[in-house]
């Protein structure tokens, strides 16, 4: 199976790519494992290292050809604060618990979690529901979520299922559309999501 050594970064790379693999924040931290892109090319993701994966990124085959990297839309909330010293607030106590949080402009997104939402809520802050790539700061959770998908040195292989089989590059558009207000009633989802199942 050919394998794909390198990660060229988001912005460094201009060639057409051959295949798209659709990826969680959870399965754009890997070394090693046996991905399928949306057009049906199977690789091994065959890193030095763990690496953490951003949208825009490109992994290179060993015959030169390219898988782009998109980051999946998940199921996240979006924290508003009155202000932007209530918004560093309401950061300081999500940094405190270690949670992966990505600072937006006049927003922080985390992923879904009714412990956490209820904290924020108490803190006075408002909750919206959204559906969007999750792309959170890098740091310590960062390495330790690297690290632990190589369970303690052993490597595992899997496959990457992707239910954009069509191809399409989700990560194009903006997914923020889809805001549902937790003051105004509860809402659920059921959104498929890209996976990469590692085995012995």
């Amino acid at each position: 199976m050919i394998r794909a050594t390198q990660v060229k970064p988001q912005h460094r790379w201009t060639e057409a790519p051959a295949d798209t693999v659709v990826l969680d924040f959870d399965d754009r931290h890997r070394r090693r494992v046996v991905m399928t892109g949306t057009r049906g090319l199977a690789f091994l993701l065959d890193l030095e290292h763990a690496t953490a994966l951003r949208g825009g990124d490109a992994l290179a085959l060993e015959d030169g050809r390219l898988i782009e990297v998109v980051a999946a839309a998940e199921p996240l909330v979006e924290i508003k604060g009155a202000d932007p010293h209530h918004l560093i607030r309401v950061a300081w106590h999500l940094g405190n618990r270690h949670l992966p949080t990505q600072i937006m402009p006049k927003a922080l997104r985390i992923r879904r979690d009714h412990v956490i939402e209820a904290m924020v809520k108490g803190l006075g802050a408002r909750v919206i529901e959204i559906e969007a790539p999750f792309d959170p700061e890098g740091g310590a959770y960062a390495e330790a979520a690297a690290h632990g998908h190589e369970h303690e040195g052993h490597e595992h292989e899997g496959h990457s299922h992707d239910k954009h089989a069509h191809g399409d590059h989700h990560d194009d558009h903006d997914h923020d559309h889809h805001h549902h207000d937790h003051g105004h009633g509860h809402h659920e989802h059921h959104h498929g999501h890209s996976h990469a199942h590692d085995h012995d």
